[in-house]
């Protein structure tokens, strides 16, 4: 049995909660779930960063305390545990926290024993949605950069160049998919400059986490941030056999060589594995909070429910490249993979169980050639999975899944089991086969969607009369 740490990246509060911050939470949820059931001590977190300037002005701009601002925000992504069906261990608020400042504090002393951390001043450009310096215009967020000049404190990250370059190439941190290995691995080829690690209190507005010994300054956003990795797995952090990090691609360059290298700094410990997805975009264009498009998902998992929302998620959103999302690809995919497929499987078994053999679970038969690619399909589908999650591919996971249902429907409409003879040996077999296939969906469905595989193998059990597990939705408009 493995032990392993499973992440989300934080996100701002300076907004409501959309779908592209479902889309990483499903996805790490699954990732723990997976490894549960495959045996697994795992402890997977979450939580909001609530110290960024972006913030302070959203929270000046409602005329309310930011402390006030950041609480009312964070309490709704908390709320997605709810809608969306999570099963995060912990919840980490880097503002609220109290094991979040000190934690902060001895990274920091950490690496300035290491002699990493020094003053400087210096000018450029930062971008607030980014919360970071800027060549020119930033290519995500519309709103111009602003020019800074200050004295700040900077991490001496030009040092771990060449360890990083090592570390990456051979996999010791891997990141997946392979291009985005490839476009990190260009990113630290092209030369790494030391970065800013603090702000004047003045520009930060006095919010934040002040840097040890020097009052008039406080910790930059990301150098915080990436801090409750280790607030929230405590001794888990050192003590894990993966530390697996699920981000967002705009923000990889934090993840894969900023944090790998103040944790170098530092002497602990690092992550084993970044698994980077694309971005959820709204006719084209990037869904976020800024932007104005972002599609609300406990409104979503309200109308249509979670299952489906978890569903589309990881079916239908690209491994590389960007995915649009809308209520129409969504139904489809509930209507055609779960109501038709999986749910119009499950239904009918239970029904013929309980009307041919008065609800009692046939023996199966060793030898049903009919049943052959059948029971191949349920044969490969946990080393599939496996794989598939291995490489950070939902799809081609979820898709393993689908192939039993497939395979179980063509499977009914040759052997036509309503046509055998009631009670007969070779419709036990049949519905033996059926039972035994939708049992297996149910467990490979249950990091997917845990709900309904829990409704599903209470009904293959016969502790539920059978209905519908997946209701067909009315396909919205365009």
């Amino acid at each position: 049995m493995g032990r392993t740490l499973v992440t989300t990246s934080i996100p701002y509060v300076n907004g409501s909660p959309h779908i592209g911050h479902a889309l990483e939470l499903v996805q790490a949820d699954v990732l723990a779930r997976h490894r549960r059931q495959r045996g697994d001590d795992v402890r997977s977190q979450t939580g909001t960063d609530d110290n960024a300037l972006k913030n302070v002005r959203s929270a000046e701009a409602a005329g309310i305390p930011v402390a006030e601002y950041v609480a009312r925000m964070a309490d709704r992504f908390v709320a997605l545990a709810d809608a969306l069906d999570l099963s995060f261990d912990d919840f980490v608020r880097t503002s609220a926290d109290p094991r979040h400042r000190p934690t902060v504090e001895r990274l920091w002393r950490a690496c300035e024993r290491n002699g990493d951390l020094y003053r400087k001043s210096y000018t450029g450009l930062y971008c607030v949605g980014c919360e970071a310096f800027v060549d020119g215009d930033c290519p995500e967020h519309e709103e111009k950069p602003e020019l800074v000049a200050e004295d700040n404190w900077f991490f001496r990250l030009s040092r771990y160049q060449e360890q990083l370059t090592a570390l990456i190439t051979d996999d010791v941190i891997r990141i997946e998919p392979a291009t985005r290995k490839r476009e990190v691995l260009a990113f630290v080829a092209a030369g790494l400059e030391d970065f800013s690690v603090s702000r004047s209190i003045s520009r930060a507005r006095g919010w934040g986490i002040p840097v040890p010994g020097d009052p008039g300054q406080v910790i930059y956003v990301w150098f915080d941030a990436l801090v409750n990795y280790l607030t929230g797995a405590g001794d888990r952090w050192h003590d894990s056999d993966e530390r697996i990090h699920v981000i967002g691609k705009g923000i990889i360059r934090f993840h894969a060589v900023y944090w790998p290298s103040m944790l170098l700094s530092a002497g602990f410990d690092l992550p084993s594995r970044i698994l980077v997805h694309e971005y959820l975009t709204a006719n084209g264009r990037k869904i976020g909070k800024s932007l104005g498009n972002a599609a609300d998902p406990v409104d979503i998992a309200t109308q249509f429910g979670a299952d489906a929302l978890r569903w589309w998620l990881l079916s239908d959103v690209a491994r590389t490249g960007d995915t649009d999302y809308s209520d129409g690809r969504l139904v489809a995919r509930l209507n055609e993979d779960l109501a038709n497929n999986i749910g119009n499987l499950a239904n009918r078994t239970v029904s013929m169980v309980r009307r041919y053999c008065d609800g009692v679970i046939p023996v199966a038969v060793e030898d049903n050639p009919p049943a052959k690619d059948l029971r191949e399909a349920r044969r490969v589908a946990a080393e599939t999975i496996d794989n598939a999650l291995r490489a950070f591919d939902f799809r081609r996971a979820v898709e393993a899944v689908l192939r039993i249902g497939d395979e179980a429907n063509r499977y009914v409409q040759a052997a036509k089991p309503w046509q055998l003879n009631r009670n007969s040996t070779q419709l036990e077999a049949v519905l033996a086969e059926l039972v035994a296939a939708c049992q297996d969906i149910a467990h490979h469905l249950t990091p997917f969607l845990p709900a309904a595989a829990r409704r599903i193998a209470e009904q293959c059990d016969g502790e539920v009369p059978p209905s519908p597990v997946f209701p067909r939705s009315v396909r919205p408009r365009p």
